[in-house]
């Protein structure tokens, strides 16, 4: 096996602490959501429940590429250059027929260090694959559903030629240029230990890392608590120590998330908290610098959940990572969030 293992870590790889980072003028990641729509149904994601009990995303099914356009310039105004440009979120962003020209853009425009695509490889043809390369792109995370055919079926609902599949995935590695490939997979898609090796095996050498994450609870509404108490659940998504303490949220204070409708949301949880900004009425700054958001970071540092969808998240439970941890800098932070700067 060529890939290194990161099982057991954090995917992006090292991690500056975050409490020595902040107050941020820059946010250290743009997510922007191309689309609410995905073509798995994977048993332990949202989109596996039905549309009517799925909670609200956007107004818009796809962006518009002249929103994100927008965006991406108005990146480029704040003071420091942005880390990382991510295409993820509530959807599968190869749906989406000018992904490869959203990396082009972000790419021409130098508007972060990186830019990052999160798919589940489904649509990863020869095509797609020289698209993205040709594009730019410095980041590809696959999430895989499982060993063989009749996993995936069982796992997310979706037929496919399992032997294509790895052999597309191939090619997007060995014509990948500068691109570093990360391929994951959750423990409950995978049958015991000798299937755990079959996965190493099957992906090793075609991508630069390669790690097992936990599946665990952070979709509310979502009956699947079958499959995980089966399991049980010892350890974060990422295989670190659960941390029960009703910890501060990080993810206010480091990104920003803009859904297909433009609305920018501070996290990443499947039922939206708030809305703490609009990018079709106002620029990317004024939004991370404005009352809304700010007044949200400080109910956070208070120790507020400050909404039912807050109160209810268990995702700094289940994928907080250690050195993102705020708890020890609140009272140092509160005089920063006070309002409009």
């Amino acid at each position: 096996m060529k890939a290194a293992d990161i099982s057991g870590q954090a995917p992006g790889g090292q991690r500056l602490k975050l409490a020595d980072r902040v107050p941020l003028d820059t946010p250290l990641v743009v997510q922007f959501h191309p689309v609410k729509l995905c073509n798995f149904r994977c048993k332990y994601c949202g989109f596996s429940m039905k549309a009517a009990e799925r909670p609200y995303l956007s107004d818009r099914t796809e962006m518009d590429f002249e929103l994100y356009k927008k965006g991406v310039n108005e990146m480029l105004l704040f003071p420091s250059r942005i880390k990382a440009l991510k295409l993820a979120g509530m959807g599968e962003p190869l749906i989406y027929k000018r992904a490869a020209e959203m990396i082009a853009y972000a790419t021409a425009k130098q508007a972060a260090e990186k830019t990052e695509i999160i798919s589940n490889g489904f649509l990863l043809s020869k095509n797609i694959s020289r698209r993205l390369i040709d594009a730019g792109l410095s980041r590809l995370v696959l999430s895989i559903q499982g060993t063989s055919g009749e996993k995936y079926l069982e796992v997310c609902g979706k037929q496919l030629d399992f032997k294509e599949f790895v052999e597309n995935i191939r090619y997007f590695y060995e014509n990948r240029g500068n691109t570093h490939v990360y391929i994951k997979i959750v423990d409950i898609a995978l049958d015991g230990k000798e299937d755990r090796q079959k996965f190493f095996d099957i992906f090793g050498d075609i991508c630069d890392t390669i790690g097992i994450e936990n599946a665990v609870p952070i979709h509310p509404g979502l009956e699947f608590n079958e499959t995980l108490k089966s399991k049980g659940i010892s350890s974060t998504q990422f295989g670190m120590p659960l941390n029960d303490e009703n910890v501060i949220c990080p993810q206010p204070f480091f990104l920003m998330h803009i859904t297909p409708d433009g609305k920018v949301i501070p996290c990443c949880a499947f039922k939206y908290p708030l809305y703490v900004g609009d990018l079709t009425k106002q620029t990317l700054p004024e939004i991370w610098n404005g009352q809304e958001f700010n007044t949200f970071r400080k109910a956070m540092l208070s120790g507020v959940r400050s909404c039912k969808v807050c109160a209810e998240c268990d995702i700094n439970t289940y994928r907080m990572l250690p050195e993102d941890d705020l708890s020890g800098s609140a009272e140092r932070l509160k005089k920063y969030y006070s309002g409009k700067k």
